[in-house]
């Protein structure tokens, strides 16, 4: 359906109706889009137009310009997962991404009130949770409770082997691509199980991250609460 003037520049609506489709699943991650020629036959606006909104998607991460090869809907990599969603750094400044140590438990049980409304559950919705000690540098580093819906995630508790990671799994497994995640930062005395699994004392200052993580749409599909031993680590946030 051809862009109808006078709703704000042409760009941004080309953007929205293509963010739309891809909220849909009519283009899968790693999936190409169509040639800009294509869509601005179809948009009935001019090739710059389409690849000035292009420029906007990915520069918000959604989609991959492989020059002479054309645009794809972006996919979760390791890489992509690094630097999107983690901001740990180590004393030297450069990011790496934690490993799995051990999985303490995961299992399935019903939503805390909290959980529910801010996953949007009802009240006596299930939940998966998962715990995890991760090394970052060879050292245990953060203990991490993630939580997401059931419903979304059948047979995600059963998994023998969990990857290291998981919204790569998320999108592979279970057609769930986080785009967004909100974090709220804090410090926080180390209870019992942290100072054991982290080999920090009892009261220790913690770095607490809990993170909501969206879709596309909006849709909030996962509760992540890090618990980081930054002695040595800091937070890295980059404003440009």
């Amino acid at each position: 359906m051809p862009i109808a003037p006078g709703r704000g520049p042409l760009y941004v609506q080309v953007r929205e109706r293509l963010i739309e489709r891809i909220a849909e699943g009519l283009w899968q991650p790693g999936q190409p889009l169509p040639s800009e020629i294509m869509l601005a036959e179809e948009f009935g606006v001019s090739q710059g137009t389409v690849r000035k909104a292009l420029d906007a998607l990915a520069a918000d991460n959604l989609v991959v310009r492989h020059q002479g090869k054309g645009t794809f809907v972006a996919t979760h990599t390791p890489q992509r997962e690094l630097f999107h969603f983690f901001h740990l750094v180590g004393q030297d400044g450069a990011k790496q991404m934690p490993v799995t140590r051990r999985l303490l438990s995961c299992g399935q049980r019903r939503a805390e009130r909290d959980e529910a409304v801010r996953l949007g559950l009802a009240a006596n919705a299930h939940v998966i949770e998962i715990k995890r000690l991760r090394d970052m540098g060879g050292e245990p580093a953060i203990l991490e409770t993630i939580v997401v819906p059931a419903r979304l995630f059948p047979g995600l508790s059963e998994i023998d082997a969990l990857p290291n990671e998981l919204y790569h799994l998320y999108e592979e497994g279970y057609g769930v691509t986080i785009h967004k995640a909100v974090e709220d930062i804090r410090a926080v005395a180390a209870d019992r199980q942290a100072a054991r699994v982290l080999g920090v004392d009892l009261g220790a200052p913690l770095l607490a991250i809990d993170r909501l993580a969206e879709t596309l749409d909006g849709t909030p599909v996962e509760l992540r609460m890090s618990l980081c031993d930054t002695r040595a680590h800091a937070y890295l946030s980059e404003i440009v």
